[in-house]
């Protein structure tokens, strides 16, 4: 790729132009080993105008109403004058790898707003149910002028703790009639947790709702806050009606004012800059062993020699390794 075409990639996504918006995100999204040098000149390019969004993790179980929740708040944000950009994260399959992508069918405003922009991205299997270049992804749509960056995870009952190093805010949808409310959400979600809402409290359901953000608030108090400055609240909403999504954004907007006056805002977003670091060099070195000849032509072996028992995992890893430490 010539330097003038990464320069026209950057002014477009500066300028806002979805054509090099999407262009950009798929460079940095790419796996092609070709595409690494390219995408980290692109991202030292925007970093300086990034960074000023307020970035906010949605999650919940499938069928809690993510997707449906997330049009209504985005489309609330855009008439009050924000820009919204979603990051609908599908699950991957396990066998063909393959992901069904279908959020941005689901959020029927959303996808016709000019105010807004929505890129479904497959999982890739990753734990934490982001996609390992939503971070670079962020960096592209805040240097594109969106304000609010919405990360919708997958919600599967994989970790979910990834989300919390590269968001501001965390939001957890639970419905109810679940079940018992200190059985039916794990308690590492809890921990990480900015906002439960009980969301679908509407028609008959809304008195069923109300009860559960009663006893998921009891469920809370059981847990010792992980800010001292914040206390998570338990609130209820209707993504189908848009009763409460206002005062849920209000109690967003809040949490923000709050973390900036007490600093602990700069605080959690240095801290990211530096997991998001390790990230990469995690990756990285994963990425190296695996595309390395040597390597990779005992990497099938040494998968056999552990699954049938002949070579342990312990085994296996320090031979890796060391092929590693013999690389040039």
């Amino acid at each position: 790729m010539e330097a003038s075409e990464l320069d026209l990639i950057a002014a477009g996504v500066l300028a806002g132009d979805r054509t090099w918006i999407g262009k950009a995100i798929t460079l940095v999204e790419s796996r092609n080993k070709d595409d690494f040098g390219h995408a980290g000149r692109l991202l030292e390019t925007l970093l300086p105008h990034s960074g000023s969004s307020s970035r906010i993790g949605v999650t919940g179980a499938p069928g809690v109403g993510k997707s449906t929740f997330i049009d209504e708040l985005g489309t609330l944000l855009t008439e009050r004058g924000h820009r919204v950009a979603v990051l609908a994260v599908d699950p991957s399959s396990s066998i063909s790898g393959g992901s069904i992508l279908g959020d941005k069918t689901r959020m029927d405003r959303l996808s016709s707003n000019k105010e807004a922009f929505i890129r479904p991205s497959p999982a890739s299997g990753l734990l934490g149910g982001v996609t390992q270049r939503t971070r670079e992804t962020i960096v592209v749509l805040e240097a594109a002028g969106f304000d609010v960056v919405l990360v919708e995870t997958v919600g599967v009952g994989q970790s979910e703790s990834l989300v919390a190093d590269m968001v501001d805010f965390f939001l957890v949808l639970l419905i109810a009639g679940a079940g018992d409310a200190l059985q039916g959400i794990k308690k590492g979600v809890l921990e990480i947790a900015d906002l439960l809402v009980v969301n679908k409290a509407d028609g008959e359901n809304e008195l069923r709702a109300r009860q559960a953000a009663r006893e998921y608030q009891s469920a809370t108090e059981l847990l010792t806050p992980t800010n001292p400055n914040w206390t998570p609240p338990v609130m209820t909403s209707s993504g189908l009606t848009g009763q409460g999504v206002e005062a849920i954004w209000e109690k967003i907007s809040e949490h923000r004012a709050l973390m900036i006056a007490s600093g602990d805002w700069e605080s959690r977003r240095s801290g990211q800059k530096v997991r998001w670091m390790w990230a990469l060099i995690e990756d990285r070195l994963i990425y190296r062993m695996r595309e390395d000849p040597k390597i990779a032509a005992t990497i099938g072996d040494l998968e056999k020699h552990v699954n049938d028992g002949s070579m342990t995992p312990v085994g296996a890893a320090d031979r890796v390794l060391s092929a590693f430490n013999e690389m040039e």
